[in-house]
């Protein structure tokens, strides 16, 4: 083989490798709402909860820390790191709807995916928290 096939074939190698790896980094992007199947959960946006309110029956839970207030309505206020000792108070069934919030979504992030671990299988996360849900002018309690 020659020298520039050689040289060609390398660089083809190389940029076939880096294309991979940003396709592959870019996988899970911070911010970006994932699908349930990447993650085990659904994030759910404020006007979809507002609406959700009066119609269906669910578990909704705080778990911001510190506890700064409610969304009006709030079953449960359960600190993001502990969800595990708070097995007790959560709905018996797997299947039961679950919706966390805490202040930006963060928390909930974390600890909606610890109750996917636990083997619950409608759990959502507010997107944007209650940041999101008070600045459309919706009621909260302080």
């Amino acid at each position: 083989m020659e020298k520039g096939a050689k040289k060609m074939k390398r660089k083809t190698g190389l940029v076939v490798l880096l294309a991979g790896l940003v396709i592959s980094s870019c996988a899970y992007l911070p911010g970006i709402t994932q699908t349930q199947n990447e993650v085990g959960y659904k994030t759910i946006n404020v006007e979809d909860l507002n609406e959700l309110m009066n119609k269906e029956d669910f578990t909704l839970i705080n778990v911001h820390i510190p506890l700064d207030g409610n969304i009006p309505g709030t079953d449960l206020e359960i600190p993001f790191n502990d969800v595990k000792s708070y097995l007790e108070v959560l709905p018996g069934s797997k299947d039961g709807k679950i919706i966390i919030y805490c202040r930006s979504g963060g928390m909930g992030d974390v600890a909606s995916q610890t109750l996917v671990d636990l083997g619950y299988t409608d759990v959502s996360n507010l997107e944007g928290g209650y940041n999101t849900w008070k600045a459309t002018g919706l009621p909260f309690e302080e």
